[in-house]
């Protein structure tokens, strides 16, 4: 582990500056070429900034081999995509890198041809693994199958030819498949295509082919679909266009271009049998004297996938994978009242989880949490989305496994509103809950949307029954220079949502947020100001309708700063103003004089100032770093008393040569009690990833993440004594808790195509009396791991 690290510091810093072609660039895995390509006379152009956004697509019978050099003479009459402009820092000026992108079509499959010049820098581009290619120059390619300009799927090559792919979408919340929110990629998905591509002296070439297989899309003829071309330059952090895309614009897919005239088009019927293997042999120090024992818990399961035609898809799944070959990223919870969001990873899960997108994260799917079976049904007719899961949870309380069931209907109507219609519900284990609710988006004179929800859930456990609604109405405007989002959500205290990820219950909070942006000239180091103005306010969901005072109250100012090059920089500083409810803290008492446990009543009401700062630096030529810090006087929300609160987040992305990868990051949090200098909670979380790329199918990595925690005893801020825990009538004092534990996992992977894997991983937890010794580690537990799967496609 250290050997690696300190070979990529040293590299990193004797070859820093500007990103650049990795100079370990073999034959073997790149060929470079010395040609500068010019468009064939026969070539029809459709050039973006001259408003040419409607391509009409030859279609061909030409069979060709995806090499990356596009030689065939099918490439000559391609459609001609060109005349790129500027999206990101700043808008409404000509790309300062040309792009080409030729398009055709076959009977089966969709071909691009992408040629980026790059006459101002170098090109970063390193041989990844699948989906890790967010430091390396890009092309995404956003095709609109449907025409519904608010979701699209999206094709991402390097200048390698290595691939990243999975859906954006516009409207909801979290995306239930990754942690994402609406207009972010969502990679979670993957679909079977082909790349390859080669640097060059003009810049770097690739060629894509998509299978229309691998794609859903309406039924019929002359279709329309929509395209984004968006080319992503790490040397100055640019982001480009094919179509002038706009910053003020409540939708970014809404601003793509088209492809017409595809007919003929050949997708029948796809059917893919996906058996898989695992087996986990998991070990720990057995009674005394009788040494280390391991126990294996071997698992056959997999995956069916029944493609209907090019509009409707069938998943089934017993037993799967969850698929979490590295494991979730540590996180702190720096406010102790509320839960973690992990994202989902399982396949059968993340596949078409955009059409399981509704507002508030109603739907999550790592609630099912080991799955017997499950099966999915999703599709569209006309204009309406149709999402169906069922699933028998292996994970419930004794014999009586939850019964899972999740329906999500989605209508659009004119050109980009929706109208949607949940039901979800969970039985099992003497427990029932379901949830029924609506929710719509308006997007009106394309800077402005508006979006409502009114959600209703019932929850019986034995005899007694609760019930309670959750609402939410925003509005939000995305103008270039200013815009606002205004809102309000509602959670009565009986909503629960077993099958979503609701944070917190029993609140209504408002919120105001402003943001302007200001643009630098062209050609100075200043590219950018954005600065949002956000106001919350939580009240107690019954406490609001009464016109009660205020819970929660936070102002908060974020600063961003855009320079030449990629740098960035912020400044947010966030005023609170907090009261606390007794409700919250049932499980806490505090003892009188006499030793009697009495309840915990908190202290009236407490003040907090922070301010974050950070600093992420551009790509360079072998690294990139981030670095945030958080400052000031906060809560304690467990003893409900002010401490000082010192947190540190850092990053360092080394990428030594072409195929090894090392990232190492830091976090770590710190509160110290205001009246008496204690440090009262200390988290430390170092973690360093080593990943050697191989070939583009296998690679090896190793990850050690070490948690060294301290939180002591709670005291009681007015008396002094130690507070107790507990529930019911059993209380008792809370001690001092201490955590030094490091975990390495070591990983082999082989991943020719999706679905068809070999992994084999060792992974142990040790731990040591003194935090970050490392001289007195003991192993506490270890496990070894083996997955293997193959695609069958018997049906093709």
């Amino acid at each position: 582990m250290i050997v690696p690290f300190l070979f990529a510091l040293q590299v990193a810093a004797a070859q820093g500056g500007p990103a650049a072609t990795p100079s370990s660039v073999t034959q073997s895995s790149v060929t470079r070429s010395s040609t500068t390509p010019t468009a064939a006379p026969s070539a029809v152009v459709y050039h973006g900034r001259s408003g040419q956004l409607s391509a009409r697509m030859p279609m061909s019978d030409a069979t060709i081999t995806v090499d990356g050099k596009l030689d065939e003479p099918v490439w000559q009459s391609a459609a001609l995509l060109t005349g790129f402009s500027l999206y990101a820092p700043v808008d409404q000026r000509p790309a300062p890198d040309s792009t080409e992108v030729l398009v055709w079509y076959s009977a089966t499959a969709i071909h691009f041809g992408i040629r980026a010049f790059e006459p101002h820098g170098t090109v970063a581009a390193t041989l990844a693994d699948r989906d890790r290619i967010s430091a390396d120059d890009n092309v995404e390619l956003h095709l609109d199958t449907f025409l519904e300009r608010r979701r699209a799927f999206v094709f991402i090559v390097n200048p390698l030819g290595v691939q990243a792919d999975g859906t954006k979408a516009e409207g909801g919340g979290f995306i239930p498949g990754a942690n994402v929110s609406p207009g972010m990629n969502d990679l979670s998905a993957d679909f079977v295509w082909e790349s390859k591509g080669q640097l060059t002296d003009f810049g770097y070439q690739v060629e894509v082919r998509i299978p229309f297989k691998s794609l859903r899309y309406p039924i019929g003829s002359n279709q329309s679909w929509g395209l984004q071309i968006d080319r992503k330059v790490q040397h100055n952090g640019y982001e480009e266009t094919w179509t002038p895309a706009l910053k003020a614009g409540a939708s970014f897919i809404a601003q793509e271009g088209t492809i017409t005239g595809l007919s003929g088009m050949i997708h029948g019927q796809t059917l893919a049998v996906n058996p898989e293997v695992t087996d986990a042999v998991t070990g720990a120090s057995g009674p005394a004297n009788t040494g280390w024992q391991y126990t294996a818990s071997p698992q056959l399961g997999g995956n069916i996938r029944w493609g209907i035609g090019s509009n409707f898809v069938v998943n089934g799944t017993i037993k799967p994978d969850f698929s979490q070959v590295e494991a979730d990223a540590q996180q702190i919870a720096t406010d102790a009242r509320f839960a973690l969001f992990y994202p989902e990873r399982r396949p059968f899960f993340v596949e078409g989880s955009d059409q399981f997108n509704v507002p508030n994260t109603l739907v999550y799917t790592r609630r099912i949490a080991q799955p017997d079976a499950a099966a999915k049904f999703t599709g569209k007719v006309g204009r309406a989305d149709i999402a169906l899961l069922s699933a028998v949870d292996g994970q419930g309380t004794g014999t009586a496994h939850p019964a899972v069931n999740i329906l999500r209907l989605q209508q659009a109507f004119d050109q980009q509103n929706t109208a949607g219609l949940l039901f979800s519900d969970r039985t099992g284990g003497g427990r029932t809950n379901r949830v029924i609710g609506a929710d719509t988006k308006i997007v009106f004179k394309k800077l402005y949307y508006a979006q409502f929800q009114l959600v209703q859930s019932t929850t019986e456990s034995g005899s007694t029954s609760r019930s309670g609604p959750m609402w939410e109405a925003l509005i939000d405007a995305t103008g270039r220079a200013f815009g606002f989002h205004y809102s309000v959500l509602g959670i009565h205290p009986n909503f629960a949502a077993d099958n979503g990820f609701v944070a917190r219950t029993g609140i209504v909070q408002p919120t105001i947020a402003n943001r302007i942006s200001v643009y630098g000239a062209p050609g100075r180091v200043f590219e950018r100001y954005t600065g949002f103005l956000r106001l919350i306010g939580t009240w107690k969901y019954d406490d609001f309708f009464a016109g009660q005072s205020v819970l929660e109250r936070t102002a908060s100012m974020n600063n961003s700063f855009t320079f030449r090059g990629g740098w960035t920089l912020g400044a947010s500083p966030t005023f609170t103003r907090y009261a606390f409810d007794s409700a919250a803290y049932t499980g806490t008492r505090v003892p009188d004089a006499a030793g009697v446990a009495r309840p915990y009543v908190p202290r009236d009401q407490l003040n907090g100032a922070i301010v974050n700062l950070s600093v992420t630096t551009p790509q360079f030529r072998r690294f990139t770093a981030s670095l945030s810090t958080t400052l000031g006087q906060d809560v304690d929300f467990l003893e409900v008393t002010p401490v000082h609160r010192r947190d540190v987040s850092a990053s360092l992305d080394l990428r030594p040569t072409e195929q090894l990868r090392v990232t190492a990051t830091w976090v770590s949090s710190n509160f110290t009690r205001v009246r008496d200098g204690v440090q009262t909670a200390t988290t430390r979380i170092p973690r360093l990833k080593t990943e050697y790329q191989i070939s583009r199918a296998v690679f090896v990595r190793v990850v050690s993440q070490y948690e060294a925690s301290v939180r002591e005893a709670l005291i009681d801020p007015t008396t002094g004594r130690t507070l107790l825990t507990g529930s019911g009538t059993s209380y008792t004092p809370s001690t001092r808790r201490v955590t030094n534990n490091l975990r390495t996992d070591f990983l082999f992977s082989y991943r020719p195509s999706p679905g068809t894997v070999v992994f084999a991983g060792y992974g142990d937890t040790m731990t040591e009396p003194a935090p970050l010794a490392f001289n007195q580690l003991r192993r506490t537990a270890d496990a070894f791991f083996l997955k293997a799967s193959y695609v069958f496609q018997p049906l093709h």
